[in-house]
């Protein structure tokens, strides 16, 4: 992508308006916890002290709305805390450049690294980066500090203890999480009525998995509706795949795909029936057309072999999601059926989570992690910021260090869309915000209550585009300098001025020191092939050895497998956005390379529905293929980022081998799903190897470059010789 396209996407994607559902409610409850900090501070202190109060409350009232699915009012909590602690530090290291920058650059590198635990963590940890450079903006002494710092966080407090009081859909995220992972495979099903290989996208599933950690607290107030549906989803999904597969389930064309399209569809409502029940809580009703679509008829069920075992297995399943669709009241909702060897989730609490934090950031701490790099930016320009504001003739020189790191993220295209939406935000805010003050004249308690309203404002609107939001967070401001007593014309062209100047730092700090993902592509696409190769190899022990731990080993790589995924589609996603030069992987090669991997993790699901149970005869044979497919994939993972042609030597092998075996037919299933997958490996080698021409130009680069080197060492010896 050029760099002239690109900017254009960064410009539609900063204005650009997100579909959301706003939560009004929310946002109310949020804005009354502004109001309960500012207008007694007003009433009983001063306007600092408001102003101190209300930097508090807005920012860990903002950090409730970032996706996190840990208690809201502990994330209030340690985002007040926070606040508190940089402002309390960026006072006492205040007065003096060199006590000053050093700590500003630690604080900004650390929160950087905050990135390595999560987005949550990131953006909270950038708000404190901008409340110790407001900080030196107050005239006091270290009593006052500690005042001002007391004041902050009890602005965090009161938003948590407002939660606390008025619980607002609690475990409604979870709940969400729950209901997308199930109207999902609702979907997938739904496609699959006319498309029998539609591709499945398992992010919701990793969503509902990721929601269902919970803390030793959230787990003894969890409604019991949140304890199984998420399991049903993931045993639904291959069955409902296996079932629509001409190759391993219905025929192609006839009674047999009528009738697993009649299946397919019933699935489809009864899922979404599920989903909407785990959403709104409430019974939720089937047709009875979908009812009876789901009896089996001994007699007279025209489907056979495997889409008969697929079509009762998904029978079976969707009985369970029925029990749930027909009691989503919370007080009836039973508790769905659980495995014996099923392990709750536990998420660590905020003081375990110390040594889980430590390690995050360790494995970033390396030159190449996108992490660590935005954590030298996040530094670097924190700190240059703030020496070019110090330089400039105006006043709030703060606004252009805390505007780049505000707008800066680990990525390209987001660090560039948050400083365009910003900047256009920033100015229709203040546009307006300034005519009302010109309006109302000087007048502390109208201007608190117009701030009060302008955040709650930007919380609704917080999920609907950064711009919209940045909007009303630009009139808070503007309200609450007014009601600091600030003149508005010296303190508003001020800030567009300085908003615009960090937003162009930052932007060209990204530059200066960038992360592209471009580059890293062979790199993630190898991992996610080395991954789905493990993930395919448990599918066939576990038919060559149906055990339970076997069948334990298998979920394991299969959630390997869809971290790898989703690594690899995350910085496919990135790559696609950034103006650099395809290196080692062109676009075509991995869209290619990406289709032949999801082929190949495809028909490992097919098999992976109709794993045999812990009883059930082994397929010995599937042992060896076993080994060669992990092999041959691990071997190709090292291949693919060494820019070589990947082969499949041991496949083939192996495959010969169980075709003339005598016992290689016991499982149909099991042979057909591996043939697919040696096609889908042939597809791979294609989208990836090098042609001869590409292998001699390459080559002749090669030799080129070592021509060079030893003609420079050649040089600089004589030179070195004669100069002796």
């Amino acid at each position: 992508m050029t760099w002239l396209r690109a900017l254009r996407e960064v410009v539609r994607s900063g204005l650009t308006i997100e579909e959301a559902r706003l939560e009004p409610l929310l946002a109310l409850r949020t804005a009354v916890g502004v109001a309960l900090v500012i207008g007694p501070a007003l009433w009983l202190a001063s306007p600092a002290y408001a102003a101190s109060a209300a930097l508090g409350a807005y920012s860990a009232g903002a950090a409730t709305f970032q996706r996190t699915w840990r208690p809201r009012k502990v994330i209030a909590l340690g985002a007040g805390v926070g606040l508190a602690l940089g402002t309390f530090l960026g006072y006492l290291a205040a007065g003096r450049l060199a006590t000053f920058l050093p700590l500003l650059a630690v604080w900004a590198f650390a929160a950087g690294m905050a990135w390595a635990v999560g987005s949550t963590a990131g953006i909270v940890a950038a708000t404190t980066v901008g409340s110790m450079l407001v900080t030196v903006t107050l005239p006091t002494s270290i009593g006052r500090a500690l005042e001002h710092a007391g004041i902050i966080a009890l602005g965090g407090v009161a938003q948590a203890l407002l939660i606390l009081l008025f619980p607002i859909r609690r475990w409604g995220a979870h709940r969400d999480a729950l209901a997308d992972a199930l109207a999902a495979v609702a979907d997938y099903a739904r496609r699959l009525r006319h498309d029998p290989t539609a591709p499945f996208d398992p992010e919701p599933l990793m969503t509902a998995r990721d929601a269902a950690a919970v803390t030793p607290s959230q787990a003894r107030t969890r409604p019991s509706v949140l304890h199984g549906p998420r399991g049903l989803a993931e045993r639904i999904r291959p069955v409902v795949a296996a079932l629509a597969d001409p190759g391993v389930g219905a025929p192609p064309e006839g009674p047999g795909r009528d009738r697993a399209r009649e299946l397919l569809d019933a699935a489809a409502e009864v899922l979404d029936a599920a989903a909407r029940s785990i959403r709104r809580g409430t019974p939720a009703e089937v047709s009875p057309g979908s009812t009876d679509a789901l009896c089996v008829d001994e007699e007279h069920e025209v489907l056979e072999g495997p889409a008969r075992q697929a079509a009762e297995r998904l029978v079976e399943l969707l009985g369970e999601a029925l029990e749930i669709a027909r009691c989503g009241t919370p007080g009836r909702t039973p508790a769905p059926p659980v495995p014996e060897d099923a392990q709750v989730l536990v998420r660590p609490t905020m003081f375990r989570l110390v040594p889980v934090v430590v390690r995050a950031v360790r494995r970033e701490l390396r030159r190449d992690s996108p992490v660590f790099r935005h954590a030298v930016r996040l530094a670097a320009v924190a700190t240059l910021g703030y020496l070019i504001a110090a330089r400039l003739p105006v006043g709030h020189g703060y606004w252009v260090p805390i505007t780049s790191v505000m707008v800066m993220r680990p990525d390209f295209h987001q660090t560039y869309a948050r400083a365009v939406a910003r900047l256009a935000g920033t100015l229709a805010g203040v546009a307006l915000a300034t005519g009302m003050v010109r309006a109302l004249g000087p007048d502390a308690q109208v201007f608190g209550l117009l701030a009060v309203v302008s955040a709650g404002l930007s919380f609704m609107l917080n999920r609907t585009g950064y711009a919209y939001s940045q909007c009303f967070t630009a009139a808070y401001v503007v309200f609450l300098l007014g009601m600091g007593g600030q003149a508005w014309e010296q303190t508003v062209p001020e800030r567009v001025v300085l908003t615009l100047l960090g937003g162009a730092l930052a932007m060209l700090a990204y530059v200066v020191f960038p992360a592209w993902e471009t580059p890293r592509l062979p790199g993630r696409l190898a991992d996610w092939l080395a991954a789905e190769g493990r993930y395919a190899a448990a599918v066939l022990r576990s038919y060559a050895e149906p055990t339970r731990e076997q069948h334990a080993d298998l979920r394991r790589a299969l959630l390997a497998s869809r971290e790898a995924r989703a690594a690899w589609q995350e910085a496919y996603d990135r790559a696609r956005q950034e103006p650099v030069r395809p290196r080692g992987l062109t676009s075509r090669e991995a869209e290619e390379a990406q289709e032949a991997i999801e082929g190949f993790d495809r028909a490992a699901m097919l098999m992976e529905s109709h794993v045999p149970r812990a009883d059930s005869r082994p397929v010995p044979e599937a042992e060896r293929l076993a080994e060669a497919l992990e092999a041959d994939t691990a071997q190709a993972a090292v291949d693919v980022r060494e820019h070589r042609n990947p082969d499949w030597a041991r496949v083939e092998e192996a495959l010969h081998a169980w075709e003339g075996a005598a016992a290689g037919d016991g499982s149909p299933v099991v042979r057909r799903g591996a043939a697919m997958q040696k096609r889908a490996l042939e597809a791979l080698a294609t989208a990836v190897s090098r042609t001869p021409l590409e292998r001699d130009v390459g080559s002749a680069r090669e030799e080129q470059r070592v021509r060079a080197a030893a003609a420079t060492e050649g040089d600089g010896s004589g030179s070195a010789h004669r100069g002796g």
